[in-house]
C-alpha cells in the first residue's frame, strides 16, 4: 500500500495556500481532487499541474454519506496502485467527512496517510463576520443538523450547504427554535476576491442565489432571554433566577415536600387535557409538569445533593438498561414480552427486599397504593385465576358491608368499607383500567353535573332551597342529558 497524502486547498484563491503546500502540489505526481467546485483546482489546472477530480461520484446518490463511502473506498484502490494526492477545500481536517473516514481506515492499519497543510474556512469566515470565536461558538453540518445540535447563545457556523436543498432543511431545522425572521448570513468564498456576504431573515435561507460548495450559513447568537424560550437552557435559566437570593420570595421558600400537592394537582389537569383531546391544554400542562421537575431539580442543587444532569443520567441510563431490545441485541415479539423484560432487569437492579410490597405503597394515594399491592401479590400467584372471582368477592364484600350499616360500629362500617374499595381496585385490575384515573373521570363528570344543576337553580328561583329534591333530580338528568347526546354526535 502507497502512501496517501492529504493537501487542504484553503478556503479560496490560490494566493491563500502556504508556500510549502504549493510546492507539494507542483511535486506531486499523481493528484485527485474531492471536487472540481473549488477556485484553487481551476487555478492549478492553469499551471499545468494535472488533477483528476470525484465528482462523477456526487450524481452515482442519492446521499453524501454514500458518496465519501465511494471516495475512500476509490482512493484505496488507487494507494495500491501508486502514492496518491488527494486535495480538499479548506483545512482536511476541519469538517471534511472523507478525512475522517479515511482516519478510521489509517488505524485499522489499512492506509498510510501523511495530512499536509491547508487554511481552513473559520479564520477567513470569522475575519469576515468580524466576530470573536472565544464569545462561544458552534460549526455544525449542514447536511447532518439536528435541532438539539444548536445552542441559541452561541455563533453558529454551519458548514456543508451546498445548495438550495440542504439550505432548506437548515432553515427547516433552525426554525423549530429560531423566530421565522432571525437574521442569518450566508458567506460565500471567505478570504477570497469573490467574497460575499447576504444577510436574509431566515425564512429566505434557502432562497438566496448565490449558494454552492464555499457557501456557509452563520446564525449569530440570541441575547434576548424571551426570544430562546425554546431552549432547554433558558428554562433552566428561568428556574435558577427565581430561585435566586433576589429571586421570587415564593419560590425559594419551597422544598420538595411543600411542591408535592402542586404536582398532583398539575399530573391531574394534564389527565383532564388528556381526556378531552385538548392538545393546546396539553401543552400548557406538560409545561406546569415540566416546572415541577426543574424545580425538584433545581432544588436538589441548591442544597447541593443532586442537581439536573444527575436526573438525566438516572432516567436516560434506565431507559438504555431496561431496552435491550432498543440499545442491545435481545430481541422481544410483542410489548407483553418488553414488560417481562421491564420487570426482570427492574428486579435485578433493585436489593432482594423483605416483602414483596415493600416500596410499593404510595402515600398521595390509596387507590395506587391498592393496586401495586395486588399487583405485586399477583406476580407470585396470589390471584383470581379470572375476573369472576374479584367479581364473586365484590358481592361477597358489598354484603358485608350492608350488615355493619344495620348494626355494626362507625369502625366495622369504616373495615367493611375499605374492603369493598379494595375488591373495586382489583376488579379494575383484571380490567387494565386505572382506578385513580376513573375516580378523576368520576370527580370530573360530577363536576360538570352539578355546576349544570347550580346553573339551572339560579337561572330559575335562585335557590336550592326553593326545589325539592326530585326537582333537582330533574336537572341532573338533563345535564345527564345533555353529555349523552354530545357523545352520539
Amino acid at each position: 500500500m502507497h502512501q496517501l497524502t492529504i493537501i487542504g486547498l484553503g478556503a479560496g484563491d490560490l494566493d491563500q495556500l502556504a508556500l510549502g503546500t504549493y510546492r507539494k502540489l507542483k511535486e506531486a505526481k499523481y493528484i485527485v481532487a474531492r471536487t472540481d467546485q473549488h477556485p484553487a483546482v481551476a487555478e492549478l489546472r492553469a499551471e499545468g499541474i494535472v488533477l483528476m477530480s470525484f465528482d462523477e461520484i456526487y450524481e452515482k446518490h442519492d446521499s453524501f454519506e454514500h458518496v465519501y463511502d465511494e471516495i475512500v473506498e476509490q482512493l484505496l484502490l488507487m494507494c495500491a496502485q501508486q502514492p496518491v494526492t488527494y486535495v480538499v477545500p479548506g483545512h482536511p481536517l476541519v469538517a471534511e467527512r472523507t478525512v475522517q473516514l479515511l482516519v478510521e481506515k489509517e488505524r485499522e492499519g489499512l492506509i498510510q496517510m501523511e495530512i499536509a497543510g491547508g487554511n481552513s474556512f473559520l479564520d477567513p469566515i470569522f475575519a469576515a463576520l468580524r466576530i470573536d470565536p472565544i464569545e462561544g461558538f458552534q460549526l455544525l453540518d449542514g447536511t447532518d443538523m439536528k435541532r438539539d445540535d444548536v445552542q441559541m447563545k452561541q455563533h453558529i457556523l454551519i458548514g456543508q450547504v451546498y445548495d438550495a436543498f440542504v439550505a432548506s432543511e437548515v432553515k427547516l431545522s433552525l426554525m423549530e427554535k429560531y423566530a421565522y425572521d432571525h437574521p442569518v448570513t450566508v458567506v460565500t468564498a471567505a478570504g477570497s476576491t469573490g467574497e460575499q456576504l447576504i444577510t436574509v431573515p431566515l425564512f429566505e435561507l434557502d432562497r438566496v442565489t448565490e449558494i454552492n460548495n464555499l457557501t456557509t450559513v452563520y446564525v449569530p447568537p440570541v441575547v434576548e432571554r424571551e426570544a430562546r424560550l425554546k431552549d432547554w437552557s433558558t428554562f433552566r435559566e428561568i428556574i435558577a433566577a427565581l430561585r435566586a437570593p433576589d429571586g421570587c420570595p415564593w419560590d425559594r421558600e419551597q422544598t420538595h415536600a411543600s411542591l408535592k400537592r402542586y404536582l398532583l394537582e398539575e399530573a391531574h389537569e394534564l389527565l383532564e387535557a388528556i381526556d378531552n383531546e385538548d392538545d393546546d391544554a396539553v401543552i400548557e400542562e406538560l409545561g406546569d409538569v415540566l416546572l415541577q421537575v426543574f424545580l425538584h431539580a433545581q432544588i436538589g442543587e441548591d442544597d447541593g445533593y443532586f442537581a439536573m444532569e444527575d436526573v438525566l443520567q438516572s432516567v436516560g441510563s434506565k431507559m438504555i438498561r431496561r431496552h435491550p431490545h432498543v440499545f442491545g441485541d435481545k430481541s422481544v415479539v410483542n410489548s407483553e414480552e418488553v414488560l417481562q423484560n421491564w420487570q426482570e432487569i427492574k428486579q435485578q437492579e433493585k436489593p432482594q427486599a423483605d416483602s414483596l410490597l415493600e416500596g410499593q405503597e404510595r402515600p398521595s394515594s390509596s387507590l395506587l397504593t391498592s393496586l401495586n399491592y395486588q399487583k405485586e401479590a399477583a406476580k407470585v400467584g396470589f390471584d383470581w385465576p379470572t375476573i369472576d372471582g374479584a367479581l364473586e368477592k365484590f358481592d361477597e364484600e358489598w354484603l358485608e358491608f350492608r350488615k355493619e350499616l344495620e348494626s355494626g360500629t362507625k369502625y366495622s362500617q369504616m373495615d367493611e368499607l375499605g374492603d369493598v374499595l379494595f375488591t373495586i381496585v382489583n376488579i379494575s385490575r383484571f380490567l387494565k383500567l386505572s382506578p385513580e384515573e376513573a375516580m378523576v373521570h368520576a370527580n370530573q363528570k360530577f363536576n360538570r353535573r352539578f355546576s349544570f344543576v347550580e346553573k339551572s337553580v339560579k337561572d330559575g328561583q335562585g335557590k336550592f332551597t326553593d326545589y325539592t329534591l326530585d326537582e333537582l333530580e330533574e336537572f341532573w338528568k338533563l345535564a345527564k342529558k345533555g353529555e349523552d347526546n354530545d357523545e352520539t354526535r
